[in-house]
């Protein structure tokens, strides 16, 4: 009698030798052309830089109003501090004036941030100026909060994925060291920058699907499908930011981007953006129809593509439904304050929506759609074939599944 496994079904059927060598046929030029991309895209030369003051922190002993000035009466309602000129007194905590104390303005009027006493913050300090007007309050220091998030998200991950959520985490420090060491310096170096970041997406998944979900057919799939919707995710994003005239100056970065003596492509780093953005949905979609196809082909042994890729299909058209409106609202969440100050200004709708900065979010919400989209069908499809690479076995003439290098 065969033995039951602890879900009450056993693993889908294994996949034959021409299934996995039909996998590695399109898996390992895709794999070799990221590598040569890599390669020829690899940052060289002098990375450009800005002049600006040396970062280095602080301690507010005392607020205190500026001398000199002439105080604004208070107003009828209350004391106004809105226009007050404040000043800090500050002891500097690192660098070669560390243990000094001198006084530095503050920023003041409507929006500025509120400073007391205790408070830690980050200084600018221009190190050739007197110690008087050598140092500025830029903002708070923000570590340690920071860091308290960040380790309750690790230990969250952990405790309910175990060691596949530390793989995961290990993922996560993957990409931030591939968009750190080669996304940024080649873009600031002006290599294109839509294939910077295909090549730089392309790498990400490679590494982290494979490290947090294991070497198998199924995560291959996972993979295939990703990069194919990728790259459909940057042909589109290239036509339409294209198409719709964008300049890429319609963020006050960007805007500054465009004085640094160096050649960027504005209009492509948007670009880039659009693709990278789109990255970590795709892969949450791709991976999920792989799981989704094996679970069903585990469940019934017994049947057909046809059934196999409508179930699968069914489970996508919900995951697109739920998925579209949250990249949708991630979008608008991130231009919430522009849509405010444009509702302010007494613009239309199509007013608003048609100025570069909003139709910029508009395009990155419906292109990634388009993307999650066509992930579905294809991450399905390949997985059927994958999974029923053969016809299946009648239910009593199953045998054991073979080991593999790659395991289904």
């Amino acid at each position: 009698m065969n033995a039951v496994h602890v879900h009450g079904t056993e693993p889908a059927p294994p996949a034959g030798p021409h299934v996995r060598n039909l996998v590695l046929a399109v898996l390992i030029p895709l794999i070799l052309a990221t590598i040569a991309g890599l390669i020829v895209l690899w940052p060289s030369g002098e990375t450009p830089s800005i002049e600006a003051g040396v970062r280095t922190d602080g301690t507010i002993l005392a607020v205190e109003p500026c001398e000199d000035v002439v105080e604004t009466p208070p107003t009828p309602e209350g004391e106004d501090t809105a226009g007050e000129c404040l000043q800090a007194r500050v002891r500097v905590d690192a660098g070669p004036d560390e243990g000094v104390e001198t006084v530095v303005p503050l920023p003041f009027g409507i929006g500025a941030p509120e400073f007391h006493g205790g408070d830690e913050v980050v200084l600018s300090a221009l190190p050739d100026a007197p110690l008087e007007s050598r140092y500025e309050v830029l903002d708070f220091q923000r570590d340690l909060p920071l860091l308290w998030l960040a380790g309750l998200f690790a230990v969250a991950v952990v405790v309910l994925s175990g060691w596949k959520g530390l793989a995961a985490l290990g993922g996560l420090g993957v990409s931030m060291v591939v968009l750190l060491v080669f996304v940024l310096p080649a873009l600031l170096t002006g290599e294109p920058p839509l294939p910077v970041a295909v090549v730089g997406a392309s790498l990400i998944m490679i590494i982290t699907l494979y490290l947090a979900h294991g070497l198998s057919i199924r995560t291959s799939v996972a993979l295939i499908g990703t990069l194919v919707s990728l790259a459909l995710t940057g042909l589109l994003g290239s036509l339409f930011t294209s198409v719709a005239h964008f300049t890429g100056l319609s963020g006050e970065a960007a805007s500054y981007l465009g004085t640094v003596n160096t050649e960027i492509d504005l209009r492509g780093l948007l670009l880039a953006g659009l693709v990278i953005g789109a990255l970590g949905v795709l892969d949450d979609v791709t991976v999920t129809q792989s799981a989704a196809v094996w679970e069903l082909a585990a469940a019934d042994p017994s049947s057909s593509r046809r059934s196999l890729l409508a179930a699968g299909l069914r489970i996508g058209r919900e995951h697109v439904a739920a998925t579209v409106n949250t990249l949708v609202l991630a979008y608008v969440g991130a231009a919430l304050p522009l849509l405010m100050l444009f509702s302010v200004a007494g613009q239309g709708v199509t007013d608003v929506i048609t100025t570069e900065a909003v139709a910029q979010e508009i395009v990155r919400a419906l292109v990634g759609g388009l993307g999650i989209i066509a992930a579905v069908p294809v991450t399905t499809a390949l997985a059927v074939l994958a999974v029923r690479g053969r016809p299946a076995r009648p239910a009593g003439r199953r045998r054991k599944p073979a080991s593999s290098t790659l395991e289904a």
